[in-house]
């Protein structure tokens, strides 16, 4: 690189420091289409960093969402992660309202949207595009299902708050990898009900169990989750929280549901259940992943040897989150066995 090269490179890393948010428009199917982009002030150019895209609600706007409800400027800071907070166009058949979904009839359809918000993000900075992750909230909950059936191919992980899958999506998921997904569900959600919706006959959205049992099968995880009570730090917001895992054989979670007992149609940590933090759950949890899968999990070494399988002996010891541990005392653990059994357990010295 010559020395000309190497100063504007320098300088245009300086530039982005200065500036790490800015609200942009991208030209896609005739639209203007708007979309907050945050850049972490450790940004470099020199270093591929993920990108997380987080979706607001039905009706909602971008900036609202970002300012008053999910915001997760200071995680992008720490861990080095690209965000992007779109905005979805108003939905001419439900009166104006801001929906990532439009209702029929519509021939609109914001996945392509995203599809090329990850290759004009791809090709102006420089992001690992095997670490492209999704959530959101409500309708934008709904959404990132949908991204992760059918934009599996370019998205390594996602998790949704308030929102089971939609029926459609549901029947018509077509993933291509091992996808790690992750919900925050309120038990008393009125909007969007914990045990699904339906009217006349027809299901408009699945149950949570069918929804995780979904996401459990094509991962391969074992069909019952280990369940874990999560301390309950604030007994005035009327709610509690129960953090599910189905593993794999080899310890990986996979699916993860933070199930709030007695929560409504919230954003925990911002409104409703203040025991957890959704924007620091939902990062924990996807970062994670890549579009291969689980990281740093030993999958290829179990099936490389499968005569370990039925051997009582311990393959490894896993945190609540999956990542491999030594023994900590108070915390609680997880032994994975080469016969795919496991146990939770809690060193108390």
């Amino acid at each position: 690189m010559n020395i000309f090269n190497t100063i504007l490179l320098l300088f245009l890393s300086q530039t982005i420091l200065f500036s790490q948010q800015t609200t942009r428009t991208l030209l896609f199917d005739g639209s203007e289409r708007e979309y907050i982009l945050y850049i972490p002030a450790n940004y470099d150019n020199f270093d591929a960093l993920p990108l997380l895209f987080n979706f607001h609600g039905g009706s909602g706007y971008a900036a609202d969402y970002l300012n008053f409800e999910s915001d997760m400027r200071s995680i992008a800071d720490t861990a080095g992660c690209i965000l992007v907070y779109p905005q979805a166009l108003a939905d001419p058949n439900d009166g104006g309202s801001t929906n990532w979904i439009h209702k029929d009839p519509t021939d609109h359809d914001d996945v392509y949207f995203v599809e090329a918000l990850i290759d004009t993000l791809s090709y102006e900075f420089n992001i690992d595009n095997k670490r492209v992750y999704v959530c959101g909230y409500s309708l934008g909950g709904e959404f990132t299902y949908a991204l992760m059936c059918r934009l599996n191919n370019k998205i390594a992980a996602g998790a949704a708050v308030a929102r089971t899958m939609q029926n459609y999506h549901y029947n018509n998921c077509s993933p291509v990898h091992p996808t790690g997904m992750m919900s925050i569900l309120g038990t008393d959600d009125s909007i969007s009900p914990y045990d699904g919706l339906s009217w006349n006959g027809e299901t408009y959205y699945v149950s949570a169990d069918d929804m995780h049992s979904y996401w459990a099968n094509f991962n391969n995880t074992n069909t019952d989750p280990i369940e874990e009570a999560v301390p309950n730090t604030n007994p005035n917001d009327g709610s509690t929280v129960d953090r599910r895992m189905w593993l794999n054989d080899d310890g990986c979670v996979y699916v993860m549901e933070l199930r709030v007992n007695g929560g409504g149609h919230d954003w925990p940590g911002s409104n409703g259940n203040m025991d957890i933090n959704s924007n620091s759950e939902i990062w924990n949890f996807v970062s994670s992943f890549d579009i291969d899968g689980k990281m740093e999990c030993s999958t290829t070494f179990v099936q490389k040897h499968p005569f370990l399988k039925g051997k009582s002996e311990l393959f490894k010891t896993i945190n609540l989150l999956g990542q491999e541990t030594n023994f900590l005392p108070h915390m609680p653990i997880i032994e994975i066995y080469y016969d795919g059994t496991f146990r939770k357990k809690v060193i108390m010295e």
